[in-house]
């Protein structure tokens, strides 16, 4: 069974393109370290605080494998480094969530 981790970060609003460039680092690493990256949103109209990960994975033991890849990797290692210097991440909430909604019909456009 698949399950998604969401992440909800409150980020300093000075910091948007700080956190922009972690997000894009994280696109190449994550996919690379074993996770199915669905993407990370920035704020754009609204909040100028609130941001958004999510990524798709096996189960929470491929979860604990997965972060400890990527807490190895040298790039990973350097972007979690980039972060705690920069300060740009204020708060980070992770929850794990499992699609109860699908299957989903085909997108019909009018």
């Amino acid at each position: 069974m698949t399950i998604t981790c969401f992440i909800r970060y409150e980020i300093d609003p000075f910091g948007k393109a700080a956190f922009e460039e972690y997000a894009r680092n994280w696109g190449q690493l994550i996919p690379r370290c074993g996770a199915d990256l669905i993407g990370y949103f920035a704020p754009h109209e609204g909040s100028a605080t609130t941001a958004y990960a999510a990524y798709n994975i096996d189960s929470l033991a491929a979860y604990e494998a997965y972060r400890s890849r990527l807490a190895a990797d040298p790039a990973g290692k350097a972007n979690y480094e980039f972060a705690r210097r920069e300060k740009f991440i204020l708060k980070e909430d992770r929850m794990f969530l499992r699609l109860a909604s699908g299957p989903h019909a085909k997108l019909i456009m009018p």
